[in-house]
């Protein structure tokens, strides 16, 4: 299937196979500094090996695109949690060249606190503070300041286009070079989204979803989605690094919830290199379009 779209699991897996733990800001808050660093470390030692059960499993389903869960190292942004973190740095590396070895691209979508077109400055502030220790633990990992370990978030505010082309603008190297913008249901659509893209000079990742829901259309089919698709992949400075999303909605076609597996395809993702599946049984949806709408692709070319 090399000439087919690689398929991304993202995050977990809907066994047990891929899992990860973590610990609420409260009850980190109620230990001295000392336990909060014993707690910490037994966790991300934890997460480190379950990073690494879950290459294990993307070896193990020829899985080639892994979208690591935000939440891998929590507090690793505060002083306790970076300086445990730092102890790691030989085992993150080791992680990071592991991934690399075995050709598994790893990407990241930070939270839903990062909101870079905020009008509030400190919103911006912790919203660059995240992206920095995101970017931060990509670095320990070894992986590359470009968007092959891409770090990939919404637009946030609605209407503040230039505002947020100036904040992405100036971050800071490690993230800029790694980081896209996607498309949402709501606040930015998709075509708004690329010429921001565009004037930044970063990649757009397009969910076809998102950009149903936003234009209120009720096919994968309508033309904007082959057009955007073709637009969004001109933003990629290697056009063959292109990601999109595909989920399915839960309820009805233009359902924001997701659904448990993905039973429509746009057509045009037969041009799409790589596909984040962004579904509820995680694994079992990838099999599902495997069988169902890879097979014949390969059978057809």
């Amino acid at each position: 299937m090399s000439n087919l779209p690689q398929l991304g699991l993202v995050c977990i897996t809907s066994s047990n196979q891929v899992r990860y733990r973590t610990v609420t800001r409260k009850r980190l808050l109620q230990l001295s500094s000392e336990e909060q660093q014993q707690v910490l470390r037994q966790l991300y030692q934890d997460n480190l090996q379950r990073i690494n059960k879950a290459l294990d499993f993307c070896v193990a389903n020829n899985i080639k695109l892994y979208r690591v869960t935000s939440s891998l190292f929590p507090f690793a942004d505060t002083p306790e949690g970076e300086s445990v973190l730092n102890e790691f740095d030989c085992e993150l590396k080791a992680t990071g060249d592991r991934s690399q070895s075995l050709g598994i691209r790893i990407v990241i979508h930070p939270d839903q606190f990062v909101v870079l077109s905020s009008d509030t400055p400190s919103v911006i502030e912790n919203s660059i503070k995240i992206l920095q220790m995101q970017a931060m633990i990509f670095d320990k990992l070894g992986l590359p300041r470009s968007p092959w370990a891409m770090m990939e978030v919404h637009g946030g505010k609605g209407d503040r286009a230039e505002r947020l082309i100036n904040v992405i603008r100036d971050l800071p190297e490690g993230i800029r070079s790694r980081l896209a913008l996607e498309n949402d249901e709501y606040a930015y659509s998709a075509s708004e989204i690329l010429e921001v893209c565009r004037a930044a000079n970063i990649p757009m990742v397009f969910d076809a979803h998102h950009h149903v829901i936003h234009e209120k259309l009720d096919t994968y089919e309508d033309p904007s989605v082959p057009e955007i698709l073709a637009a969004a992949r001109s933003t990629w400075h290697l056009p063959e690094w292109q990601i999109v999303h595909i989920s399915n909605g839960r309820e009805a076609f233009g359902d924001p919830h997701h659904s448990d597996l993905i039973s429509v395809m746009p057509t045009s993702y037969r041009n799409a290199p790589w596909i984040e599946v962004e579904a509820k049984l995680k694994e079992q949806a990838i099999e599902k379009l495997r069988t169902e709408w890879l097979s014949p692709l390969l059978v057809v070319s």
